[in-house]
């Protein structure tokens, strides 16, 4: 079942076309990622979907609402943390989400809220005193507030440590085990494809691509790359004999193996029959990234 439905959006700014003819649909249940550069019009077109900016053109559907029509009900709907929120400096995290809780008529139990991201023992902490990590963690919960159907998380682990964006991951997917649909608009590949089910590449206003992670992935490319040091000389014949090697290529010690199929397997059993170790292997296959510069002629990052 499509719980968002995005058909033909356009946004246009006084001196810039933020979103340019974007269309996508978003299905009950999943997470759903938004993923380009900044500037791409990410945070535009889900600002639209939850009816804080009014598009100039096309059509979005939450749950049947319109935004633009039907504000009122989308809050009761659809909970949202926007990318630059802050709250005032000196307000309570318990302060914070029993403030929240007071504008919906059937609002979550907020301790409980605050247990599941994990802030309870910050209950009486000042905004100003918690972490980057922790206030994320807030705005998810004060997002979460009212039971919604939907959560739009806005690049929700920029500015963060390695470990909390881990820990925050875990959060997300916690959320969606709980039913709750997500939208997440990010510029990290590692993070849309570690969360995300289906993605929308969106490059300059315009959706690039929609498809599973691995799927825009395979669009692109299925070679893969094997990376090692033999533990003695070989003759690259060796190895561009084997049907899954396309290309033999050495950068100093090492030796850059491209091909298909079970590459990997191949090639280190070759080398066995050789009597030759290859040390330091690494296998690599294409990423989000290799899929963006193909489709957009350049990088994400």
């Amino acid at each position: 079942m499509k719980i968002i439905e995005v058909g033909n959006l356009r946004k246009q700014y006084p001196n810039h076309l933020a979103v340019d003819d974007v269309s996508f649909e978003v299905a009950e249940g999943e997470i759903f990622g938004i993923l380009g550069p900044n500037g791409a019009g990410k945070t535009t077109t889900v600002e639209c979907v939850a009816g804080l900016r009014e598009p100039d053109g096309g059509t979005v559907r939450v749950a049947g609402l319109d935004p633009r029509r039907d504000r009122a009900k989308l809050r009761e709907v659809l909970g949202m943390q926007l990318q630059a929120a802050a709250l005032p400096e000196k307000i309570k995290v318990w302060e914070a989400l029993d403030l929240y809780a007071s504008f919906y008529p059937d609002p979550a139990n907020w301790p409980e809220l605050l247990e599941r991201v994990g802030l309870t023992d910050k209950r009486n902490t000042m905004f100003k005193q918690l972490s980057g990590g922790q206030r994320q963690r807030l705005s998810v919960a004060l997002a979460l507030v009212g039971r919604p159907r939907v959560a739009v998380l806005d690049e929700l682990t920029t500015g963060l440590d390695p470990q909390a964006r881990r820990d925050t991951w875990e959060l997300v997917e916690q959320i969606r085990d709980s039913g709750v649909t997500v939208v997440l608009v990010t510029h990290f590949m590692e993070e849309a494809e570690r969360l995300c089910d289906r993605l929308a590449l969106i490059d300059a206003g315009k959706v690039v691509a929609t498809d599973s992670p691995s799927g825009l992935i395979a669009q692109v490319n299925e070679e893969q790359r094997v990376r090692f040091r033999p533990s003695a000389p070989f003759d690259d014949a060796l190895l561009l004999a084997l049907p899954e090697v396309r290309e033999v290529a050495r950068s100093g010690a090492q030796v850059v193996v491209s091909g298909t199929g079970n590459l990997a397997p191949a090639v280190t059993l070759a080398l066995a029959r050789h009597q030759i170790v290859p040390g330091d292997l690494r296998i690599e296959q294409a990423t989000l990234d290799d899929a963006f510069l193909a489709l957009t002629g350049r990088k994400l990052s």
